[in-house]
């Protein structure tokens, strides 16, 4: 709760509580405080309980530190049973990023098989020229009909 609070500070509250309250009346409100603080935290446990009551035998197990996002979302990335793992350890972005990198300049890229490489290339080494215009259809013909662009 005061993770962030250093011993100069802590100091600093003590004398300033000291000359506020005066030394007679400072561990009443000491004990009034903590007697404050114990009441909510006995409120705050009950409901919880009320609540897993209410919710059930199968949430028996439903911590309500989960409803937090961040603790949700970590708590199911680091799930073995989705598999993230293997995905996130299979993928090499390095390589990704050489192939799009090749594929974007012209190059053939140099982890594909032979195979591939003569499949994959045609009469203009595998390129698309960008600057030749598609041919003009007949006057009577329609133009292809595009549905990703209706």
């Amino acid at each position: 709760m005061f993770n962030d609070i250093g011993p100069l500070e802590l100091v600093t509250l003590v004398v300033l509580a000291v000359l506020v309250f005066g030394p007679e009346k400072l561990p009443k409100m000491i004990q009034d405080v903590t007697r404050t603080i114990r009441k909510i935290r006995e409120f705050s446990e009950s409901a919880k309980a009320d609540i897993r009551d209410e919710l059930g035998p199968e949430f028996k197990d439903f911590e309500f530190e989960d409803l937090n996002p961040k603790t949700f979302i970590r708590k199911q990335l680091d799930n073995d049973e989705l598999g993230l793992k293997e995905i996130r350890n299979g993928f090499d972005l390095k390589k990704e990023m050489a192939e799009v990198t090749d594929a974007v300049h012209g190059r053939a890229a140099e982890s594909s098989s032979a195979g591939s490489d003569s499949a994959g290339s045609s009469s203009s080494g595998g390129t698309v020229d960008m600057t030749k215009k598609d041919e003009k259809p007949a006057p009577d013909e329609r133009p292809p009909f595009d549905a990703d662009a209706t």
